[in-house]
């Protein structure tokens, strides 16, 4: 990528940024874009171990969590006037957090590598997640952490009270930490990250140290995830124990992958798409996790390269002479495609209702339809629909 088309992404990135809170208005969406935003550091700096260094950890909220019950901490010792820390450097308390967290477990994790190195990382996720009931003095407990961020004299004159004041904050920072995981992709250590990845006997050969390197990037990892908690710690005036559970590990995973690992902007792509999924959906539907977990699988299983990736390939199709003619024979595999996701829609929401929320009634609305979930003809309806539509997206798509 060129110098000048480089700056024009890094622009249109930091006007999205900016006006993200004007274009979706409101208290509550601007929280969910507050809420992005963390995702947004936590899965870039998920990736740094994930997509750059080949190294798949099953317990990643470690450091986010432990971020957030930092930040937390040192949020109130500075509304008891204890410390001095402005709360647009509470992250920095966070990134220490995640740092020394991953200098420890690190050390520990990054002598193995594969499935050794992820079932260790596991090992630890449910190792901490277990203390925190040890240790309630730190971890507060069931109820967890809170705080206020007003706290202190205003910041220039802003004392973070409104939720938009709080998005730029959390934008401020996501800038800064997106351009500093994107600069280290450039440094010799970025790149030795990736050649341990790919071959790490033949770095051993040139005379590196590749457990040492794995062991660096860990530590950058858990620095920046201890942002991304502590910036949700921010937003959020609180740290629970959930934000160190398995749960989360998950998503991050999920989140990244979703994305695609293989491009420094598929982990954004993929926060933003699974905040969505889990804030708003959820929203809609109680069934949202079996929305997320197919979503997974389909991308698994037809874009192993993410959403980036497709996109991506799809980018280079289209400046392709010979796909521009193909282009229109499309069109019937994606109205096919929208179909058969309305049927499985239907199925997902009727098996819902008619197994885990019945007392909600037999017939419920969806699309403007009533579906009757004690129909048969209902049931068997939604079923020809999806098998006729990918008949359709499977006759549709050209060969080759």
């Amino acid at each position: 990528m060129t110098g000048k088309r480089l700056a024009a992404v890094w622009a249109a990135y930091v006007v999205l940024l900016v006006i993200a809170p004007l274009v979706f208005g409101g208290g509550a969406a601007v929280t969910v874009l507050s809420q992005m935003g963390s995702a947004i550091v936590f899965c870039l700096a998920y990736n740094m171990l994930l997509g750059q260094g080949g190294m798949l950890s099953f317990g990643h909220a470690v450091y986010y969590g432990l971020g957030c019950f930092a930040a937390m901490h040192a949020m109130q010792l500075a509304m008891r006037g204890a410390v001095w820390l402005p709360l647009p450097l509470l992250p920095l308390a966070g990134a220490a957090a995640g740092a020394l967290a991953g200098a420890v477990f690190g050390y520990v994790a990054t002598r193995r590598t594969g499935t050794g190195f992820a079932m260790i990382t596991f090992g630890i996720g449910e190792l901490v997640f277990i203390s925190t009931g040890v240790l309630p003095g730190f971890f507060g407990g069931e109820t967890g952490l809170s705080g206020t961020r007003t706290y202190g004299a205003p910041w220039f004159g802003i004392n973070f009270g409104s939720a938009v004041s709080v998005y730029y904050l959390i934008a401020a920072w996501v800038v800064l930490c997106t351009a500093a995981m994107y600069a280290f992709t450039r440094t010799p250590l970025g790149r030795m990250v990736n050649a341990v990845r790919d071959n790490a006997e033949r770095v051993a050969f040139i005379g590196y140290d590749a457990t040492r390197i794995r062991y660096t990037a860990m530590i950058f990892s858990g620095l920046f995830s201890g942002v991304a908690g502590a910036l949700s710690a921010i937003n959020f005036e609180s740290a629970t124990v959930e934000s160190l559970g398995s749960a989360q590990s998950g998503a991050v995973l999920l989140f990244t992958f979703i994305g695609g690992a293989g491009l420094f902007a598929g982990p954004i792509l993929g926060a933003v798409l699974g905040t969505l999924m889990t804030v708003l959906v959820s929203t809609v539907t109680k069934a949202w996790p079996m929305y997320l977990g197919l979503f997974f699988v389909l991308v698994v299983r037809f874009a192993p390269g993410g959403l980036a990736g497709l996109i991506s390939s799809g980018w280079t199709l289209a400046r392709d002479p010979s796909w521009r003619a193909r282009w229109p024979m499309l069109i019937p595999a994606a109205a096919g495609g929208v179909a058969v996701a309305g049927a499985a829609i239907a199925l997902i929401e009727m098996t819902y209702r008619r197994t885990l929320d019945a007392e909600s009634g037999a017939v419920l609305r969806l699309f403007g339809l009533p579906l009757d979930t004690t129909s048969p003809a209902h049931w068997l309806g939604a079923v020809l629909l999806a098998i006729a539509a990918g008949w359709l997206v499977r006759a549709s798509l050209p060969r080759g």
